[in-house]
């Protein structure tokens, strides 16, 4: 299903974990490969911008840290993030450059491309988020089905097979969540698209489109 792949999502240029991406196919696969990836840069991270600090975790120099925030690896912050007061980041996650991740935000098993605006009271767990999305206020990621079965994409009425019993959204590039939305197992929103406050979103929305509720997604153009 060409419209949940990676390259039709994201710019890799404006993420560290360019590389890593180049290497899948749809965005979901970063879950089992985040980890690894982190453990394999860290290391070689250039000593003069980044410095390490606790066990597998990589902090830019230039990067805003507050003492309250909770850091747990592995994990990277790129340079001119900032992770704000009583944050909690459970580990396997980047945190893209400029990125912010606010006050109370949790994070896990995930990746932030540069830029990224998680700031206030959100949840985001085994989700990608691309360049410049922003998730408003109360807005948080639902990872988990309540029956427990694997995850699956509807598009269209198709059911994509995702292998993953927890994934919880794919945002492209410039995607804004309005305050206190949820967005279900296996929601994926193309680039260039916004959702209004309050929404419940689920499976695919297409890119350059205004989500308003399930039956009524109308395009920009």
């Amino acid at each position: 299903m060409d419209v949940l792949k990676i390259s039709n999502l994201f710019d890799l240029n404006n993420t560290i974990a360019k590389e890593l991406l180049e290497r899948l196919e749809y965005p979901w696969e970063v879950f089992n490969t985040l980890e690894d990836f982190i453990m394999e840069i860290g290391p070689k991270l250039p000593k003069d911008k980044f410095e390490q600090k606790g066990d597998n975790i990589w902090i830019a120099k230039s990067a805003k840290v507050a003492p309250t925030a909770s850091l747990n690896g592995p994990l990277i912050i790129d340079e001119d993030a900032e992770v704000r007061h009583c944050a909690f980041v459970r580990g396997n996650a980047i945190v893209g450059k400029g990125a912010v991740v606010g006050n109370s935000t949790e994070l896990k098993c995930t990746l932030l491309f540069d830029k990224v605006q998680v700031p206030h009271y959100n949840y985001v767990g085994n989700s990608v988020l691309g360049f410049k999305s922003h998730m408003g206020a109360g807005s948080i990621t639902s990872n988990l089905k309540s029956d427990k079965s694997l995850v699956t994409v509807n598009v269209d009425g198709e059911k994509v097979e995702t292998g993953m019993k927890k994934f919880g959204a794919i945002l492209g590039d410039c995607v804004e969540v309005g305050c206190n939305s949820v967005m279900n197992p296996g929601t994926v929103i193309g680039k260039n698209t916004n959702v209004y406050p309050l929404s419940m979103v689920r499976g695919y929305v297409p890119e350059g489109s205004i989500y308003k509720n399930k039956n009524e997604i109308v395009s920009k153009i």
